[in-house]
């Protein structure tokens, strides 16, 4: 469902949503279906679907409800790290936007991980 805040375009199999939090755009080309675009809604349809036709069409509008979701609210991911029996040490450095892991699987390379733009690092304790 399309909301006030958020507009849809549709051509030719591919979907643009743009919202408060910027535009995502996405190709469903591979995909045997209809987009039709709606005065507050984006339909999908198929014509005589095989079975695997059918499977795709909750996928689809699956895809276009996250990307409004996604350009609405936005996503917060979480990363947990464990081990099992070798011991790792994470560092998170440079104001949040590096990532040292040290010791892991054994090894005495120490991996670095620099964060994209716009992705933050916060630690939550030890648990």
């Amino acid at each position: 469902v399309v909301s006030t805040q958020s507009t849809g375009k549709i051509h030719t199999r591919v979907v643009i949503v743009d919202g408060p939090s910027g535009t995502l755009k996405k190709r469903f080309k591979h995909l045997p279906c209809e987009l039709p675009l709606q005065k507050k809604s984006i339909g999908n349809k198929v014509h005589f679907p095989k079975r695997k036709d059918v499977a795709c069409v909750r996928t689809i509008s699956s895809h276009i409800n996250n990307m409004f979701t996604g350009v609405l609210q936005g996503y917060k991911y979480k990363m947990k790290s464990v081990y099992a029996h070798i011991p790792i040490n994470i560092n998170i450095i440079n104001d949040n936007t590096h990532v040292e892991v040290h010791n892991f699987l054994g090894e005495k390379f120490v991996r670095r991980v620099n964060l994209l733009p716009g992705v933050t690092c916060i630690p939550t304790g030890n648990k």
